[in-house]
């Protein structure tokens, strides 16, 4: 049984505690004695944090692997598309649109109860060769943007409640990222697509994305000014991402400053896509150890802490990047050996899972 608990299996047992002379009878309306049951509500990130706690999901997984389908419907109240709603998988041609994958997830969530997050309407990879391509006018290249994202958004309207709207615009250096879209639009385009986005659904929460927030100052400062920037404009921007791609040897202080000062925005803030490695130097003969995994739920918990602390009523949510270890991203980004998920790869708790409720407490 998945997941179960011992205390969970002995729930849906009667318990005989007149053998551990423990007086444990009563009577029913017929005065038959019966014995009491035990009934125990088990543990699961969905009810004991405080906050909407969600996964990345990949969509061939969902639906082709049951052990992954039910980690999420059991753990997870909160759904972000993995890949499902990236520019190459929605929009592959000019004029061709490919909903399926995406309505499947956002269908899953939905019948499931489950909020489901946007990502990501704007970034410089995972685009169609017709774009990278794409011979046009600066008001041609304006038009293919505008058209995109609001054809995106209204499909989804009243459906999907955020969006992450721009991800990863700012280089570690903190300048600007050279992508296709400031080379062709300038990096005015960021202001734009949040109001695009905010044009095609008033009620969708708009958000900025990016990785790096715990690196230092550097990066982070540039991400807090144009997020304030955008915000002194009045655009319609409601919340920023911390990716958190983070790794066991970051400092909880810099976490710590990374969530706290994106507080400092006024903004929603949402951890969007965490996940901490525990092999980032590329040890090719590193294997999982005890002493890792308690490394581990320790940097989770110190995650959690300093997210619980900020205000409550800016507190979007904790994604993690996929589900399990055996579905991240980062043993094949990386060809290397790591485990940076709470779940390991047959789909059980590991003390990360812990050091996440320990958190909140």
């Amino acid at each position: 049984m998945m997941g179960l608990t011992k205390i969970s299996v002995l729930s849906k047992l009667i318990i005989p505690m007149a053998l551990l002379g423990i007086s444990c009878e009563k009577q029913n309306n017929n005065g038959i004695e019966e014995a009491p049951v035990i009934s125990t509500v088990e543990t699961t990130l969905q009810k004991e944090m405080p906050f909407k706690m969600g996964a990345a999901v990949n969509v061939s997984l969902l639906k082709n692997n049951t052990n992954y389908r039910n980690l999420v419907v059991k753990e997870f109240n909160s759904i972000t598309a993995e890949n499902a709603m990236k520019f190459a998988s929605v929009h592959p041609s000019k004029d061709t649109y490919t909903w399926s994958e995406a309505d499947y997830l956002v269908d899953f969530a939905i019948t499931n109860g489950k909020r489901i997050h946007g990502h990501t309407l704007n970034w410089y990879k995972s685009l169609p060769d017709w774009v990278t391509k794409f011979q046009g006018t600066t008001a041609e290249w304006e038009n293919l943007l505008k058209t995109h994202i609001q054809t995106v958004v209204s499909h989804f309207k009243g459906k999907v409640v955020s969006w992450d709207v721009v991800n990863e615009a700012i280089n570690e250096d903190g300048t600007f990222r050279n992508s296709i879209w400031v080379q062709k639009l300038g990096v005015d385009y960021i202001g734009r697509a949040f109001q695009y986005a905010h044009e095609a659904d008033p009620g969708a929460l708009l958000f900025y994305n990016d990785y790096g927030h715990e690196f230092g100052p550097t990066k982070r400062t540039a991400i807090i000014n144009l997020v304030n920037n955008l915000k002194g404009q009045g655009i319609p921007i409601n919340g920023i991402g911390l990716q958190m791609h983070t790794r066991v040897t970051q400092t909880d202080s810099n976490l710590a400053a990374a969530i706290s000062t994106a507080a400092a925005t006024g903004l929603l803030v949402h951890i969007s896509e965490i996940d901490i490695a525990l092999n980032p130097d590329n040890n090719q003969s590193l294997t999982y150890t005890t002493d890792l995994g308690v490394q581990q739920a320790a940097k989770y918990k110190a995650v959690v802490k300093a997210y619980n602390a900020i205000p409550k009523a800016q507190q979007f949510g904790i994604t993690q990047w996929n589900v399990t270890d055996g579905d991240s991203w980062i043993p094949s980004n990386y060809s290397r050996p790591d485990w940076p998920l709470p779940f390991d790869a047959q789909y059980r708790r590991k003390p990360a899972y812990q050091g996440i409720l320990d958190g909140v407490k």
